[in-house]
């Protein structure tokens, strides 16, 4: 009965997949939906934007490089305006670049092409670890 639960509080969680590569978007909504997660996606920042404007994401994969947004824009703009939300970073900069973005809000990074078993490792983790920290805080948990 444990596992039932579990399966179901995985579920509820959403995520937005955010990349100007069709095919890795289609990719990453089906590896994430395999899983049971709830996955919308986005192509460009300003459709990252309108969505966050409608609906809550509990995590958002986002490609660095976009068509309308420069490196680091979208990651400032949601970790303001969404601080509880868990941010990983999708990227085909070298590792020393990439970390940059940890210490802009991002809470980890993967350097493309991403490994599926290691993506579903560390989004559960996140997952996890950002629910133990919102409950420490008494933040209302979504």
């Amino acid at each position: 009965m444990g596992g039932l639960r579990h399966k179901s509080r995985k579920e509820k969680k959403s995520i937005l997949v955010v990349d100007d590569d069709k095919d890795i978007l289609e990719s990453l909504r089906i590896i994430l939906q395999s899983e049971g997660y709830r996955v919308d996606t986005a192509e460009t920042g300003r459709e990252t934007m309108e969505k966050t404007k409608t609906r809550f994401y509990h995590l958002a994969l986002l490609n660095i490089w976009l068509p309308d947004m420069k490196d680091e824009t979208l990651l400032m703009t949601l970790q303001e305006s969404f601080p509880e939300m868990v941010k990983i970073m999708l990227t085909g900069l070298p590792p020393d670049r990439a970390r940059e973005f940890l210490n802009l809000g991002a809470d980890a990074y993967f350097i493309k092409p991403v490994d599926p078993d290691k993506l579903l490792k560390v989004v559960k983790e996140k997952l996890i670890e950002n629910r133990k920290t919102l409950l420490l805080k008494r933040v209302p948990v979504r």
